[in-house]
This record gives structure tokens, sequence and C-alpha cells, in this order.
């Protein structure tokens, strides 16, 4: 399932070339080992203590860090303790997490986290949400997992996260079929990305499903990684560990549809006509490559790059509208720089300009080539000396050399 527009963390921020978290969840994910591998890439342990303490949980939670390894994976496990059974309903972990000292960046996921535990948990059980329990402990280990995953993110200053595909093994344990139900029930309509394990025990818990859910958009990002965290879960299996990489987003990366047809019946001027049309209807790019064809036959390869919405319709127009009789489709990821266009006044007249931007900072200026052929045909001006004088009053605007 494709997902939309990645999410922000807690409240919304500017996120080009910002910090960006990525969990690789080979071997699954749970609250604990999401604290773990946090930990592990260079979060303070000490805000899990003052998560603790903005909770009110000092007398009832421990929590304790050690170094562990899982064959040969090596990381940060972390063990939350609960030292005294408080009973706790959905309505009463809520009130714990918005009367706590929490940043507002940390209160809005953690909600919705705990809501969306909530939802899955009164689904499963057939009860209404507001008698729901969560867990044997009366949730002070979930709310330290939820609250402290999103308070690490926080200090990272992480403004987005992403999720690798989530293993899912298949069958029964005790009882219970995997994955787990109330797992699946929390990622319902959340994006998140499945694929088979042989694995036969729960490798995705209710917590960490709902941590992702409520924050993370599941898809690779391309990012400069500047660290990673591992951390180690409970399970003493070689490999039991969640990854996360730290870094900074480099570029956009969305998903096209690339649309590809061979033409060799068809007159070259109905050919631009056409590629025209279907760039009026929201193709991304059209181009057309002449080709030997079958035969020896002159002919033109006809591309197309399509948004996923579009598809459908660009197919349609290009099997209705050409002589093919069939389009090849091709899913492929691109990475594209930020962009903009700003008004640049100049001598000889205002026109606008396209910027190149990189981790939110611009790098390269490129003249729009109508403003320029009208500054042009107006003074008299050769093009391409219109052109070099727009590019260096922009240049100068954005203090680029």
């Amino acid at each position: 399932m494709k997902q939309g527009p990645p999410r922000t963390l807690g409240v919304a921020s500017e996120f080009v070339g910002s910090t960006i978290a990525y969990f690789d969840c080979f071997s699954g994910i749970s609250g604990d080992m999401a604290l773990g591998a946090l930990i592990d890439s260079g979060a303070d342990r000490a805000v899990l203590d003052a998560a603790v303490e903005a909770l009110g949980l000092t007398g009832e939670v421990t929590i304790e860090v050690r170094h562990e390894t899982r064959g040969h994976a090596g990381g940060t496990r972390v063990l939350v303790g609960v030292t005294e059974r408080i009973e706790r309903t959905v309505p009463a972990l809520r009130l714990v997490v918005e009367e706590s000292g929490a940043p507002e960046g940390v209160k809005v996921p953690a909600l919705d986290a705990i809501n969306r535990l909530a939802r899955a948990e009164a689904r499963v059980h057939g009860i209404a949400e507001e008698q729901v329990h969560l867990h044997e402990l009366g949730g002070a280990d979930t709310l330290v997992d939820v609250v402290g995953v999103f308070w690490l993110l926080h200090a990272l200053d992480v403004v987005r996260v992403y999720s690798s595909p989530l293993p899912a093994p298949r069958g029964l344990k005790g009882g219970m079929p995997l994955p787990a139900p109330a797992s699946l029930r929390v990622l319902e309509g959340s994006g998140a990305v499945f694929q088979p394990t042989d694995e036969q025990r729960e490798l995705v818990t209710p917590t960490g499903a709902a941590i992702l859910a409520a924050s993370a958009t599941f898809e690779r990002p391309a990012m400069m990684m500047r660290r990673v965290g591992y951390g180690i879960g409970a399970h003493d299996a070689p490999g039991n560990s969640l990854a996360v990489w730290i870094g900074d987003e480099v570029a956009g990366q969305t998903g096209v549809t690339l649309l590809e047809t061979n033409l060799d019946d068809m007159a070259p001027n109905l050919i631009a006509a056409l590629a025209e049309d279907l760039m009026a209807a929201g193709a991304l790019d059209v181009t057309v490559v002449p080709a030997l064809m079958k035969k020896g036959r002159p002919g033109h390869v006809l591309t197309v790059m399509a948004p996923p919405e579009l598809v459908a319709s660009l197919s349609d127009l290009l099997l209705r509208h050409s002589t093919t009789l069939g389009i090849r489709l091709s899913p492929i990821q691109r990475v594209i720089a930020g962009r903009r266009v700003i008004d640049v006044i100049t001598p000889i007249g205002p026109a606008r300009v396209k910027v190149k931007e990189l981790d939110g900072r611009p790098v390269e200026v490129a003249p729009e080539y109508e403003d320029c052929r009208r500054i042009s045909r107006q003074t008299g001006m050769d093009l391409r000396e219109v052109m070099r004088v727009v590019a260096e009053a922009a240049r100068r605007e954005l203090g680029l050399p």
C-alpha cells in the first residue's frame, strides 16, 4: 500500500535537509528494542530518566541499560522494570501523558500511539476502549516505551520517521496466530508493508507497531547517515535486534511509473502533438527517442513519466491517441532536489528564476526561458546575454558565488 506524503513528528516543521530516522526492522520491533536502538545511536539515556519522572512513575518503574549481543549483533538492551502494580485504564493512561511535563512534540505522537493500541485491543477483545488495560503491568511499561521513544527522537531533533517492511511470520504460537492480531489491528491503514519470514515467534509487538503507526512512513528514504544504533530484543535468537539509522534527508524520493511504447507507424508531427497532450494531462515528463524497429524500419520510443495516481488515465490517453497496441509499465524510484521559483529584478527587466536546493540551501539557478526570451525581444539584446544577466542577479540575491 502506497502511503501519502511523509509525516512530520509531533508538530509541523521544515524538514528539507533535517534530521530523519529510519527503523530497519529486519528482526521486528518492540518498545524496548526501539529505546535501545535510539540510545545506541547517540541519544542520552538521561532522557529516559526524565521521561519516567515527567510521567510520575519514579517509584513504580526502574530502567536498566546495558550492552548485550545476539549472535554477531551487539547493541544496547533496555529493560523496563515495574516494581509496583497499579491498574490503569486507557483514559487513565491518556491523563498521565496529558498532565506530564513532556514536550508537546512528544505528547502528540505518544497519545496517538496509545489511542491506536486502545482501539486495537478493544476490537480484539470485544470490549469498550475505556475498559482496556494495556499489558499486565497496568500500562506503566507501555507509557515508558511510547513516551520514551518519542522523547528520544525529540532529543535527537528527528522530524521524520521512516520504516522498512515488517517481517510477518505465519502460523500459531501458544494458540495465538502470527502476526499477533493486536499488532495487525494497530497497523491497519498505516501503509505498513509486510514481508514473509520463516520465524515462528512474535516479531512485531503491539507497542512497537503503535510507535511506527503513529509516526512512520513505510519506505526507505534517501539520506546521508550520521549514526546507526542497534536495540537488542529480549529473545536470545541470533540477530534479534532493531537498527535505527539517524541522518540527514538529502533529497525528496518519490515513486513514479514509466510508461513506454514503440511507435513505427505514426507520423512525427502526430507524435509531437501526443507528447504535448500527455504533458497537459499531468505527465511529469515525456521523451521521444529515434530507434530502429523490427525489419529495419525507423521509429520512435515514447516514454512517459507518470505519478502513481495518473498511470491509468495517461495509459488510456496513450492507447487511444497513438497507434500502439501495448504499453510497458515500470515502477521506479526517483530522487529529486528541492526547487522553488523566485522573482528577480534586473536592470533589463524582471524575470523568474528556478532555484535548485540541497539540504534546504540554494546550489544552482536557471533563468526561465520564456521570461528571458521576452526581455530579449523587448530590448534587442542577445538571448544568451539576457540569461547571463538574470542568472548573475539571482546569484547575488541568493548569496551564491
